[in-house]
């Protein structure tokens, strides 16, 4: 489904518009003319879906060269295994996500207590993925004629990236799980969530003039994003932690 221009969601489930698997995060496509990359791989139990999704927007699969990672909890990375084989195309994440990944390391990536605490069947697991490149803060990602630049925003999970796309004077951020819309973070008890971390990664997010905000879950917004995360900010002037997500 197309969003925006060169934006498209190819993948949506129960904490979203159902477009797929109940247990993927929102997939976004970023279409850079001869090629394309993804943004996060969902959980991994509906790839037709996905392939779906992107014939059915009239775009060429073959043409899905990059899956770039925002962080690695399985409804945002657990699809990344089978999306190589799918498509061939190359995964890039931070360093702690690609060892996570890489490994398949379902502790690292709190699989193992989301499942003892019903957010995944039993029956999930997490495939081990080879990861291409690691990607620094501030790393440039070419997707044909397009150009996505990588943003450290720990706090909700270790070695999570936003993803930052200029088109002229537009700025649009695939954010993950690091702000919602309605300026919401989430924070779960899991090893690696950090509040502190949290809140400074809303005010880097809050120091873009950002137009579209994409996340991993819930709607989005494709003009005045900015107008979300200073909902968040709001918050924080306050001394007070950005609302959770409902």
């Amino acid at each position: 489904m197309k969003i925006a221009d060169r934006i498209h969601i190819v993948a949506s489930g129960r904490l979203g518009f159902g477009l797929t698997d109940d247990f993927d995060c929102h997939v976004y496509l970023v279409v850079g003319g001869s090629e394309y990359a993804l943004i996060d791989a969902g959980g991994g139990r509906d790839i037709d879906g996905i392939v779906a999704q992107i014939t059915g927007d009239g775009l060429d699969p073959t043409r899905v060269r990059q899956l770039l990672l925002t962080h690695a909890h399985a409804d945002h990375a657990a699809g990344a295994a089978g999306l190589r084989r799918r498509f061939g195309l190359r995964v890039l994440a931070s360093p702690a996500v690609a060892r996570y990944v890489r490994a398949g390391d379902e502790h690292a990536v709190s699989l193992d207590v989301a499942r003892r605490a019903g957010s995944y069947p039993p029956e999930f697991t997490f495939p081990p993925c080879p990861v291409d490149a690691e990607l620094a803060d501030g790393a440039e990602v070419k997707v044909g004629d397009l150009t996505l630049t990588a943003l450290e925003t720990p706090g909700h999970a270790s070695g999570h990236l936003a993803y930052v796309l200029r088109q002229g004077d537009r700025v649009s951020v695939f954010s993950g799980d690091a702000v919602f819309f309605g300026g919401t973070i989430l924070l779960q008890h899991t090893w690696d969530c950090s509040l502190q971390e949290s809140i400074s990664s809303v005010e880097r997010l809050a120091a873009l003039s950002v137009d579209g905000l994409y996340p991993g879950h819930l709607t989005f917004a494709v003009r005045h994003g900015r107008r979300q995360v200073d909902k968040a900010i709001q918050s924080i002037a306050n001394l007070l932690p950005p609302p959770q997500m409902a």
